[in-house]
């Protein structure tokens, strides 16, 4: 018996838990992409601009390429040389790293919406329903009748 009310006690604990709704949940990640790219890309560089002057006991002399030009005269028996470079850009191909980043959130959402629905009631529950009336009226009936009939005859006897 000791046992028996052990395990009623522990079923009934059991059976009467209150129904849980599990707490709306929000779950983010993010993710973060990384590329490299590396492209030709062409970049100007600068020659300085350089004066050199030589003198020599020679002839007139020109010279002239797309980096500088070069003239000589001679003047009074003496050969003036200049050599002078333009101030051109010249193009050089270079590679060039790009990395592009990229970052991507992703937001799983769970969303609970409580849709309530009409069920027809069961046979015992209109049951209930219906005899519920009649119980009220018979307890009602039952009161007026112990006042008629058991209260009020009380009230004459004198002790």
């Amino acid at each position: 018996m000791k046992h028996f009310l052990l395990f009623i006690f522990s079923a009934l604990c059991v059976a009467c838990s209150v129904a849980r709704q599990a707490a709306p949940s929000e779950k983010l990640s993010t993710r973060v992409e990384v590329v490299t790219v590396f492209e030709k890309d062409t970049v100007l560089v600068e020659i300085p601009q350089i004066v050199e002057k030589v003198q020599t006991m020679d002839t007139v002399s020109f010279l002239e390429n797309e980096f500088a030009k070069s003239s000589a005269e001679v003047s009074d028996g003496i050969l003036s040389h200049s050599l002078e470079t333009k101030p051109v850009q010249k193009p050089v191909e270079i590679q060039k790293e790009i990395v592009y980043r990229d970052s991507i959130v992703f937001r799983d959402r769970t969303i609970i919406e409580t849709v309530e629905v009409e069920k027809p009631l069961t046979g015992w529950q209109q049951f209930k329903i219906k005899t519920g009336g009649y119980a009220i009226g018979m307890i009602i009936g039952m009161i007026v009748y112990s006042v008629l009939y058991i209260v009020k005859p009380l009230k004459f006897i004198k002790l």
